[in-house]
């Protein structure tokens, strides 16, 4: 294993940084792989991210301490069969030194310096198991922690809601991957004939740099489906394709990308129309972040363009803001503006909105405001999604008592004329700096023009 760069001194910063926020230990544990169906079939391992941020490897079946600014590191050595089946590993010392470790031992030491120690709940429950006997006591879901877990959890979302230079240089390899995989995704449409080998060409860019995807590809030509994971359809002339597509860097670090095109190569005239609203909402809220700005003000500007546009359209009547108040734009962008990005995609959510909203900040029950993952005042080195989007969701539209509540809102008449725009999204990752933005994904095009030219082939 190795870096490529010594990181070792900004692994240590933050050890330093956490230990002037808590004055107890803390142990964190990595997880262990899930097996699939029988035990020598595991899925890919992925590490906890919150041992990710202190530890910086992702090593499996280990846990460190951290007190005072020190890290102590404690993992078995790989055995004879695992070295017949899996190669030699490094040595546990090796590991240590890697990671700036002050001292390294076995998991079964463990227990003897796990006095007075908070931790963060994992995902796995063998690994959960271990936290309760380990600590000897419950262990409270990340959700709902108490006591000095809950001291734990609100100090290290504080360190991690802003990025320091060792997160930012991963996160630029993450998005740099993240666009060349979109590039070729569009260059692959016209001789495509199913989602699945545009998927292919998109996940064989990423592949092909030593990373994975950071969440479960979506690429469809069923846009109106905002988590679809299926890819058997047929391409048509005439469709949409939609395409969420994230690599994920060998350290953990996340991006996340949404690009809608034509795969003809041209937008319809319906088809543009949207199109050309989703992305004026998608540049003005990039325009207006910058430090001291809410969150929730960039979600709001989003849904007062679309309202405005889709007015423009004839599909909603009357005014943006009135619109926007009785919720008629979520109709058709039903989610937030976007979401922290980190070591996971959406970052930190394991910890539910204690991560995302500011504390004493609560979900709204409103229709247009309740999928809000992110709540806070922008600061710099944030980095952020921004993806406005246009969705046909036949839950939503078919609605008795929506289409009730909006019967003299929405010209149902006039948005069976754009029955060819099913959904666009236009997403990009949006780093927040002391003057303005950074937007790490510029290089991948936007505009409709481009967009067919990539498409097209020009």
């Amino acid at each position: 294993m190795d870096f490529g760069v010594n990181v070792s001194p900004a692994l240590r910063e933050r050890r330093l940084k956490l230990a002037a926020l808590v004055n107890f230990p803390v142990i964190l544990w990595s997880g262990r792989s899930c097996s699939r169906n029988y035990p020598a079939n595991v899925y890919r391992f992925r590490a906890s991210s919150h041992f990710l941020y202190f530890a910086g490897l992702p090593l499996e079946n280990a846990a460190i301490r951290l007190d005072a600014g020190k890290l102590e590191l404690f993992i078995d050595e790989a055995t004879p069969e695992s070295a017949l089946w899996h190669g030699e590993m490094p040595k546990r010392q090796e590991l240590a030194e890697l990671i700036g470790a002050d001292a390294v031992f076995d998991l079964a030491e463990l227990p003897a310096k796990a006095a007075g120690a908070a931790t963060i709940f994992v995902q796995n429950l063998t690994v959960q198991k271990q936290q309760i006997e380990v600590l000897n006591r419950p262990i409270f879901p990340a959700k709902s922690p108490q006591g000095i877990d809950l001291e734990l959890i609100k100090a290290i979302v504080s360190l991690r809601l802003c990025h320091d230079d060792l997160a930012i240089s991963e996160l630029r390899k993450a998005a740099k991957v993240t666009t060349q995989a979109h590039k070729a995704g569009m260059q692959a449409t016209l001789a495509a004939k199913f989602e699945a080998q545009v998927r292919a060409a998109m996940e064989a860019v990423i592949m092909s740099e030593n990373m994975t995807t950071s969440y479960n590809s979506i690429v469809s030509v069923h846009g109106e489906v905002l988590h679809n994971e299926s890819y058997h359809n047929q391409i048509n002339s005439g469709d949409l394709l939609l395409a969420d597509v994230g690599a994920e860097t060998s350290l953990g670090w996340a991006g996340d990308v949404t690009r809608t095109w034509p795969v003809s190569g041209r937008f319809s005239s319906t088809q543009k129309d949207i199109y050309e609203v989703v992305l004026a909402a998608h540049d003005a809220c990039i325009e207006k972040m910058r430090p001291g700005v809410e969150y929730m003000d960039i979600h709001l500007l989003a849904c007062r363009v679309i309202a405005e546009g889709l007015v423009s359209c004839g599909i909603l009547k009357g005014k943006a803001e009135d619109l926007v108040v009785m919720d008629a734009h979520a109709l058709f962008f039903p989610h937030g503006i976007g979401h922290l990005i980190g070591l996971d995609v959406h970052d930190m959510e394991d910890l539910g909105d204690l991560a995302g909203y500011e504390e004493g900040r609560t979900r709204s029950e409103r229709f247009g405001l309740g999928y809000l993952r992110l709540n806070r005042c922008l600061k710099a080195g944030m980095l952020t999604s921004i993806e406005p989007g246009f969705y046909q969701v036949p839950a939503l539209l078919n609605d008795p008592e929506k289409r009730a509540k909006y019967a003299e809102i929405v010209n149902w008449d006039k948005l069976s004329l754009f029955a060819d725009v099913r959904g666009i999204r236009i997403e990009d990752d949006v780093l927040v700096t002391e003057t303005g933005t950074e937007v790490f994904t510029a290089d991948l095009p936007a505009g409709v023009a481009e967009i067919e030219a990539l498409v097209g082939g020009e």
